[in-house]
């Protein structure tokens, strides 16, 4: 049984969907189906794992807990808060994932 929850935060999610978009548009439906499902399914392993990723290379951000899965291309950007694994960023390795998170600062 799961020992923590997984809460995917709304700009993940429009992450993850616009992954999806690119994907259906540029290499057809099953890759689509095929990120979006990979990425889904190792999110849900950090219900059980949530600390068996390492911590982003950004120093501002590792200092406030944060942590990064990798998943194919992408980067899943997650904070543990007691018993809740928050998905704050959803994002393609390359991106400079730490400036989603300053925008507006």
């Amino acid at each position: 049984m799961a020992k923590f929850r997984l809460e995917i935060l709304t700009p993940a999610w429009n992450e993850l969907e616009g992954i999806a978009c690119y994907h259906l548009h540029v290499v057809g439906p099953d890759s689509a189906r095929k990120i979006t499902d990979s990425i889904l399914n190792a999110l849900e392993r950090l219900r059980e794992f949530p600390l068996s990723c390492p911590y982003v290379p950004d120093s501002e951000l590792k200092a406030g807990d944060y942590r990064m899965l990798v998943c194919d291309q992408y980067v899943c950007i997650y904070r543990l808060i007691e018993k809740v694994v928050y998905v704050y960023h959803i994002a393609h390795g390359v991106t400079d994932y730490s400036k989603l998170f300053k925008v507006g600062r």
